[in-house]
């Protein structure tokens, strides 16, 4: 029995133009279809009912709700990959963690690798793993509550890279049902959001920047500027 379960809400268009689409992808829905008839809701899916030759610029993990671009044709998406590509792309989340974060801000630089018998699992690797680099910053502690809302920019864009590299720190992000323990239970779902995102306009070089709050820490203001 499939245990894939979207949602059923309409998918929130955050902006549109004649080159890209910003969706707000809520918790729980695919960003490209999975494997089987019955993992074929998704992202992409629901923008081509409107948008027939839109295309997936880039991914959000399922579990993750935010900002997610994407390319209203193939050669706008083959100019947001190499955005993407080259790290051209700025990208802040805001995540609810277990713990009390001591440090106001900080790098975690750990190698990250599949780990293949656990797939899709992954894992710190210092002697195989590929470089990954997530910078943070304490929004707010929460001691009373035992947790902490922090501000992640991943320079590196590895698999599961926040939710690993959290774990590693010790303060797992809440409802992380792979990599939390017991924190998972702490929350209904992922308590991890893509906030904001900013590049240059795959048309005209213009820089854009898109920001949402996120549902569970609304007043986090944006970190990036035009």
């Amino acid at each position: 029995m499939s245990t894939y379960q979207p949602p059923s809400e309409p998918l929130r268009l955050h902006y549109v133009d004649d080159a890209i689409i910003v969706v707000v992808k809520p918790a729980g829905l695919l960003s490209v279809p999975g494997r089987g008839p019955d993992k074929q809701d998704c992202v992409i899916h629901r923008v081509q009912q409107d948008f027939p030759q839109a295309q997936i610029a880039h991914r959000l993990d399922m579990s993750t709700s935010g900002l997610l671009v994407v390319a209203r044709d193939a050669a706008m998406q083959q100019v947001m990959y190499r955005l993407f590509r080259e790290r051209a792309v700025e990208k802040r989340y805001i995540a609810l963690v277990a713990g009390v974060v001591t440090p106001e801000s900080g790098a975690i630089d750990l190698p990250l690798i599949c780990d293949w018998p656990n797939r899709p699992r992954q894992m710190v690797c210092p002697a195989r793993g590929k470089p990954s680099l997530t910078r943070f910053r304490v929004l707010q502690r929460m001691p009373h509550e035992d947790c902490t809302v922090v501000e992640l920019e991943p320079v590196t864009g590895r698999s599961h890279q926040l939710r690993v590299h959290l774990a590693a720190l010790g303060h797992p992000i809440l409802g992380d049902e792979l990599y939390a323990g017991a924190a998972a239970e702490r929350a209904p779902r992922l308590l991890l959001h893509a906030s904001e995102i900013a590049f240059a306009h795959p048309q005209n070089d213009r820089r854009v920047h898109f920001h949402c709050p996120a549902p569970f820490f609304p007043l986090a203001a944006p970190a990036l500027t035009l």
